[in-house]
């Protein structure tokens, strides 16, 4: 078996597939150059990410499945296991080798992995959109900060776009170590050097943007509390729908 080891990019990922039907060996194990472990008398081939051979790849599967589940494929790549690194690359030989129509074959394991994968990014994304708070920092940009399982940035993107359209903001995914940011006109990608996660404390703001966060958070408190209903505690079922991993950024839950 041979080892392809691409950069953990999308593109790579396709460039691995491109480079799998030019020199065609009997299997290969599909690995992110950040999960690699050198073992002896492992044939090895490091992949270096082409634009035109991705693209090709790319065009080639749009016409062996729909946009549906192109898309899927793209989000279970999000997910960055390296588990579904494999499936995908397993599901694209699938479908390149067989007629149209198999990836409805459920039967098959990296079918069903994806469409598995595919849910949970999914809801990973919905939950960023319920649980992000920003927070107006000095400079009067709005920032949240974020650590979700999976990198959901690109799916939420439009989301924000055009639910704080009159606002400048930033989100900002921490384990990943890059953010979004809207400049009243376009979303970019940015990496910082500094976090602004100090500037958001309230207790760390200048007088009158200290006094509209700790009103803010009073707000958010206080309707939480309202919509509680104490006979109707149910903290499991809570807990199910709103994980303890995000609380520590939720205004609601901070007072």
């Amino acid at each position: 078996m041979a080892v392809y080891i691409f950069d953990g990019t999308f593109e790579g990922l396709l460039t691995s597939i491109f480079e799998f039907y030019e020199r065609k060996p009997s299997k290969i194990q599909l690995v992110s150059a950040s999960y690699f472990q050198p073992m002896f008398l492992e044939e090895t081939l490091e992949i270096i990410s082409n634009e035109a051979k991705a693209k090709r790849v790319w065009a080639g599967m749009k016409k062996k499945v729909n946009a549906d589940w192109q898309f899927r494929f793209y989000k279970t790549f999000l997910s960055e296991t390296p588990e579904s690194f494999q499936h995908l690359f397993d599901f694209a030989c699938y479908v390149f080798d067989n007629p149209s129509g198999v990836e409805q074959n459920y039967g098959h394991e990296s079918v069903m992995a994806i469409s598995k994968m595919d849910r949970s990014v999914n809801r990973e994304a919905h939950r960023m959109k319920a649980f992000i708070r920003f927070q107006e920092t000095s400079d009067g940009v709005f920032y949240a900060p974020i650590e979700p399982d999976y990198n959901v940035l690109p799916l939420i993107s439009s989301f924000f776009k055009n639910r704080y359209a009159d606002q400048k903001w930033i989100i900002y995914d921490l384990k990943r170590n890059y953010g979004l940011f809207y400049d009243l006109e376009k979303v970019e990608e940015i990496k910082l050097e500094y976090q602004p996660i100090v500037k958001t404390s309230p207790m760390s703001l200048p007088g009158e943007v200290q006094e509209k966060q700790e009103l803010y958070a009073l707000l958010w408190n206080d309707y939480f509390k309202s919509t509680n209903i104490p006979a109707r505690k149910n903290m499991k079922l809570h807990i199910q729908h709103v994980p303890k991993r995000y609380w520590k950024y939720l205004t609601e839950k901070k007072l």
